[in-house]
């Protein structure tokens, strides 16, 4: 049985917690409104991927006026077994920023 167009678009490499906080890395300030349009799902999925990343401290949440403010704890562990090496800040690093910093890249002669 071959995957039609329709079913290769349904699926990414990514869980919706780890667009959660890509969004994140990008503004801090982010709403949640504007973090579920981003990843395309509900608000109230939203607020729940975020009270579970608060939950198991890859994230804290300040009040800033009207608005809260997110700090991304990037020394966390991703919660995989074969991941569990690397860190959130790490993959941030790649995702957030379209790759690695200029420094950290080897270039070949």
């Amino acid at each position: 049985m071959t995957a039609s167009v329709a079913d290769v678009s349904e699926w990414s490499f990514l869980t919706n917690h780890a667009h959660v906080m890509v969004c994140l890395r990008r503004d801090p300030g982010a709403r949640i409104r504007d973090i579920a349009n981003a990843i395309g799902i509900t608000e109230r999925a939203a607020q729940r991927i975020v009270a579970e990343l608060e939950a198991g401290g890859y994230i804290t949440k300040e009040r800033s006026g009207r608005r809260n403010r997110y700090t991304i704890h990037g020394q966390q562990p991703l919660r995989h077994r074969l991941e569990h090496d690397s860190h959130v800040g790490e993959l941030l690093d790649l995702l957030a920023d379209g790759g690695p910093p200029p420094a950290a890249s080897s270039s070949s002669a």
